[in-house]
């Protein structure tokens, strides 16, 4: 049963313009985190207007930026504060449950509603002033039917906040354990032999080989390593004449030629053929492949990719294999690489777990509000709560 409270955004919320107030923290909205506090964000945002030129938002209140609304860009306030003049500050009557708004507002039908009544000519202009926003038409429920979605939801954002934080203490070990594996900070027990200075060029063989148009297209990434090219969602704008493109075996480690000071490399699982922008070695038996693929990725060998670089910009900066084989690593031997590749493989599989179960949450997430928030699936209250209704 779809939902049969219709209203006008105007008959649920009004507009509060008081003053701001010395002592209360200024406030920013952003499009994922909606309502931080300014000197949290990364990019600092120094104001130069006094306390009563801002606007004060209250416990509860929704602050939204007029000219991203339609993109998401809004907040609900957990604590009072205050934000910029050119924010729209929503108060919300005794209709609608700020929290149930909160998740309404993140739907695709709303956020097209805001999109159709902003004003602009250009994208980039486009401003959803209250007026405008007042004639939005919705559909909602009752107030205690908003308040059991608003609760369910919002335990699936504490789940998510809980498997995020996990997902950064993963990413952190596996940072940890990098910097002190990769470097022989720590060593392996067993393994106390020297560590060798070696060239790159003395370890890996470039593979030019073309003509392999049979071979199926493969992408290399930053994170997902080498794929099937159909599995990047990019638009496929390669040529049709793939006889200059190169094959790149199992075994192997490709690069962006442009982008290897960015850390674009991988090891390849897959054979096929990848695009002459890519470089292509092969990894000789006094290098392991696996250990090779995680020392590429660390931030000290990535910023001498950056210094072998050559080019007059950094959008033709390039790293030939001329350059990277002029390149010093210092390695142990073949055994502890092997080792030591097989700690850091754990950690990114502790990594990718997370992330996937992330991925999932918020897959079901997103299917649950649809249902939730356009009634195509009810809340049903306990029959102390439904009488009270």
């Amino acid at each position: 049963m779809i939902y049969e409270g219709s209203h006008r955004l105007g008959d649920l919320f009004s507009s509060r313009r008081e003053k701001g107030k010395a002592g209360l923290p200024v406030l920013s909205v952003t499009m994922n985190d909606g309502l931080v506090n300014r000197e949290d964000l990364e990019r600092k945002q120094e104001s130069s207007l006094s306390p009563e030129e801002h606007l004060l938002v209250r416990e509860g209140d929704i602050a939204y930026n007029m000219m991203r609304m339609w993109q998401g860009a809004f907040g609900l306030a957990t604590n009072a504060g205050m934000v910029s003049p050119a924010y729209v500050v929503l108060v919300s009557n005794e209709s609608v449950a700020p929290l149930f708004a909160s998740y309404l507002f993140k739907t695709n039908r709303v956020l097209h509603l805001f999109w159709a009544y902003s004003h602009g000519l250009t994208e980039d202009r486009l401003r959803l002033y209250f007026d405008d926003f007042s004639k939005i038409p919705v559909t909602i429920p009752d107030l205690q039917e908003q308040g059991k979605i608003g609760e369910i939801l919002a335990t699936w954002d504490k789940a998510l906040k809980v498997a995020k934080r996990l997902l950064e203490n993963s990413r952190q070990q596996k940072l940890a354990l990098m910097q002190n594996l990769l470097t022989g900070n720590k060593r392996i027990t067993d393994f106390n032999g020297p560590w060798q200075v070696r060239y790159l060029g003395d370890l890996f063989s470039e593979r030019v080989e073309t003509g392999f148009i049979s071979l199926p297209l493969l992408s290399i990434t930053r994170e997902a390593g080498v794929i099937p090219r159909e599995d990047v969602s990019e638009k496929d704008v390669s040529s049709g004449d793939k006889s200059n493109y190169r094959r790149i075996c199992p075994g192997d480690i490709g690069y962006n030629t442009m982008r290897m000071w960015q850390g674009i490399s991988a090891l390849s699982n897959l054979e096929g053929i990848v695009s002459p922008a890519y470089t292509i070695v092969t990894p000789n038996d006094q290098i392991q492949g696996r250990f090779a693929a995680h020392l590429f990725k660390h931030l000290p060998m990535v910023f001498q990719f950056y210094r072998y670089s050559q080019g007059l910009v950094s959008d033709t900066w390039n790293l030939s294999y001329r350059d990277f084989s002029s390149i010093k690593v210092k390695i142990p031997s073949v055994p502890e690489q092997k080792a030591i590749a097989d700690i850091l493989d754990g950690a990114e599989n502790s990594v990718q777990i997370v992330e996937g179960l992330i991925l999932r949450l918020e897959n079901e997430k997103r299917a649950l509000m649809q249902q939730l928030l356009t009634g195509k699936r009810r809340v049903h209250l306990p029959a102390s709560e439904a009488a009270r209704a």
